[in-house]
């Protein structure tokens, strides 16, 4: 059974990223939170998060130009639409960093 109540946020691409290599989930989920609070008013955001059995690892990523921060996934912009990513990066790329091809990825909004 998972212990949901702890959840902990990880600040860096490189902790979480060892963590998943660590404990070798079965899955990860994300979210694409578009969420205008932040210091550049930026709306795209993403969340990775890592269920274990004592706890809920978070990692957030920010925009910086037109890729993210940390993984540098890239940021989609077409004409006369808010920015967006794409759920085939963000699974193309979990799978490969952490060089896991069965490992599953799921939108939080369709787990």
């Amino acid at each position: 059974m998972l212990n949901l109540s702890k959840t902990l946020r990880v600040r860096k691409w490189k902790d979480f990223k060892q963590l998943a290599e660590k404990l070798k989930p079965k899955a990860i989920v994300y979210s694409i939170d578009q969420n205008g609070s932040t210091k550049t008013k930026e709306l795209t955001c993403l969340r990775l998060i890592l269920p274990t059995q004592n706890a809920c690892y978070i990692y957030i990523d920010f925009p910086k130009g037109k890729k993210l921060r940390e993984t540098e996934i890239p940021i989609i912009e077409k004409k006369d639409m808010p920015r967006y990513l794409e759920d085939q990066d963000i699974i193309v790329f979990l799978k490969k960093q952490l060089q896991r091809k069965n490992l599953k990825v799921y939108s939080f909004w369709t787990a």
